[in-house]
C-alpha cells in the first residue's frame, strides 16, 4: 500500500444525479447521523423533507450519505492535511461541508466547478461559518501524501477508515491478505443481491431476466444466489420480480437459511422455528425449503421488525408461516438463533455503526447471545438442530460463543458445515467446522453459522 487515497472514483451508474437539492438532503442526513440519530433514519427523514427529489437524485442522496460516513476516518484526515482540523471547526454543519466538499472531491474527482453549485452560500445548510472561499481552497489546494503509519494495522484501519481499535482486534484473528479484503469490501458501496424462487429455478430467473433486458449473473457461493450486474435498478420494475421469482437476500443470509438444511434429502415436511426472524428475510427462503406440507414458526422480540416479516410473507402467500406467541420450540426439527450482534459483518450497508461500536458492546452482545443459545437449548427435542448464526465477523460473538457453550452441553455435537455445502463451496465459506463467509470471497457481508445437534435427552 503505497498510498491511502483512492485511485478509482465512484462509478458514475451507481452515484446517481448530483445535484444542489441532492447534496441539501444528504448533508441533512448526515447532520444528523453526527448527532446521533441511526443512518437508516436520518436518510428517511432527509428524502421525505426534500420533497420531489427524482429517482436519480434520490439515489444520488443516498449513496452520499452512506459515503460520508463510510470514509469518514480519511475524509478527515484529508482535511487536516488541508489545515482545516475537525476539532477546529466549529459547527457540525460545518465539518458535514467539509467532508461532503472533500469525498465530491477524492471519491468522485470532481472540480469547484461541479463542486461550488452543490455548496455555495446561500445553504446549503444552515448555520454555518464556514465560506465559500474556504470549501473551494479544501477542494483546489494540492492534497499532500498523508503520512504512512507504522504498523500494518493502523494503515488499513487510515485507508478503509475504520476504528484503529476494531482493525487490531481483526488483526489478531485474520491473515493480513484476508483482512486487507475484508476491510476494502466492508468499505464499498455493497451489490444488490436477490435469491431466486423457487429454489433450484436460478437457471430459468436468469434466463428470463436476460429477455427483460436485465444483465444478471449466477452466484457460485449459493445455489440460488443472483446478481444484478447493471446499476439501473430495473430490476424492480420486471415481470420475474413483481412474480414473485426474486427476493432480496444478501448471500451470507442465504447461506445461513441453507444451513438450516439436513446433509442429505430435503427439508420438505420440517417444522423450523425462525427465532429471531426480525423483518423475514430468512423466514422467507426456510418457507420455501420446507414447502405446502412444512412449518415455519417465526418469532422476535422487536415487534416492527416482525410486523415487516408479517407483511412480506402476505405479500408471497405463505400459509406454512405463523407467528405464534410463545413460540413452541420443542416442536421444531430446526431452531434458527439468528442472534442480536454487533453487525461487523453489514457494514458497508450501515457504515455510521463503526464509529459507534465498542469493545464493551461487543461484550454485551456475546453475554446475550450466550443466554440465548443457552434458553433454546432448553427447549430443543432429542435430534433436533440449533443453527447460530450472526452478521457479525469478531470471534467474540461467533465461534467463542459456540465453543463456551459445547464446554457446557456434551449433549450437543458440532455438525461440520461442508456436508451441507460440499467440498467446492466449503472451499468459499467454511472455516474449519463453521460456515464463515467473508467478503470478497464470498460477496455481500459477513456471516457466521455453526450447526448444533442435540444427540442427548431434550428437556424434561
Amino acid at each position: 500500500m503505497d498510498s491511502v487515497w483512492p485511485v478509482a472514483p465512484v462509478d458514475p451508474e451507481r452515484l446517481g444525479r448530483p445535484s444542489r437539492r441532492g447534496a441539501t438532503a444528504a448533508l441533512e442526513a448526515h447532520i444528523a447521523v453526527l448527532r446521533g440519530e441511526p443512518l437508516k433514519a436520518a436518510l428517511a427523514n432527509a428524502l421525505r423533507e426534500a420533497n420531489g427529489l427524482g429517482g436519480q437524485e434520490r439515489r444520488f442522496t443516498a449513496m452520499a450519505v452512506r459515503e460520508l460516513s463510510r470514509h469518514q476516518r480519511l475524509l478527515d484526515l484529508a482535511a487536516r492535511l488541508l489545515g482545516h482540523t475537525m476539532g477546529k471547526v466549529g459547527l457540525t454543519e460545518d465539518q458535514a461541508l467539509v467532508r461532503y466538499a472533500l469525498w465530491r472531491r477524492i471519491f468522485c474527482g470532481e472540480g469547484w466547478t461541479r463542486i461550488g453549485p452543490e455548496v455555495r452560500l446561500p445553504g446549503p445548510v444552515r448555520p454555518r461559518t464556514i465560506k465559500d472561499d474556504l470549501l473551494q481552497r479544501v477542494v483546489e489546494l494540492p492534497l499532500p501524501e498523508a503520512p504512512m503509519p507504522d504498523s500494518h494495522a493502523e494503515k488499513l484501519a487510515t485507508r478503509y477508515s475504520f476504528p484503529t481499535w476494531l482493525v487490531l482486534r481483526l488483526a489478531q484473528v485474520y491473515p493480513e491478505d484476508v483482512l486487507e479484503g475484508l476491510l476494502a469490501a466492508l468499505d464499498e458501496e455493497p451489490s444488490l443481491h436477490f435469491r431466486a424462487r423457487p429454489p433450484g429455478t436460478r437457471d430459468a430467473v436468469l434466463a428470463a431476466l436476460k429477455e427483460e433486458g436485465v444483465n444478471a449473473e449466477a452466484v457460485a457461493a449459493a445455489p440460488d444466489a443472483v446478481r444484478v450486474t447493471d446499476s439501473s435498478h430495473r430490476v424492480f420494475e420486471t415481470r420475474v420480480m413483481k412474480s414473485g421469482r426474486l427476493q432480496v437476500q444478501d448471500v451470507g443470509s442465504q447461506l445461513i437459511s441453507e444451513m438450516c438444511r439436513p446433509s442429505a434429502g430435503s427439508m420438505e415436511g420440517f417444522t423450523v422455528a425462525d427465532i429471531c426472524a426480525g423483518a423475514g428475510g430468512k423466514t422467507l427462503a426456510l418457507a420455501d425449503f420446507v414447502g405446502p406440507r412444512g412449518r415455519v414458526l417465526a418469532g422476535d422480540r422487536s415487534r416492527r421488525r416482525l410486523a415487516e416479516a408479517r407483511e412480506r410473507v402476505r405479500h408471497f402467500s405463505l400459509r406454512q408461516v405463523a407467528f405464534p406467541h410463545p413460540l413452541p420450540l420443542s416442536d421444531a426439527d430446526v431452531l434458527l438463533v439468528d442472534a442480536p450482534c454487533s453487525g461487523t459483518g453489514s457494514l458497508a450497508r450501515e457504515p455510521d455503526q463503526k464509529w459507534k461500536l465498542t469493545a464493551q458492546e461487543i461484550a454485551r452482545y456475546q453475554a446475550t447471545q450466550t443466554e440465548l443459545l443457552e434458553e433454546v437449548s432448553r427447549q430443543a427435542k432429542p435430534g433436533a438442530l440449533i443453527v447460530y448464526a450472526t452478521c457479525s465477523v469478531m470471534p467474540e460473538e461467533d465461534e467463542a460463543v459456540v465453543e463456551a457453550f459445547l464446554a457446557k452441553h456434551p449433549d450437543f455435537t458440532l455438525e461440520p458445515v461442508e456436508h451441507v455445502l460440499g467440498a467446492e463451496r466449503a472451499a468459499l465459506a467454511a472455516q474449519g467446522p463453521y460456515l464463515k463467509a467473508l467478503p470478497p470471497k464470498v460477496p455481500g457481508g459477513g456471516f457466521f453459522a455453526a450447526r448444533l445437534r442435540r444427540t442427548g435427552p431434550g428437556p424434561g
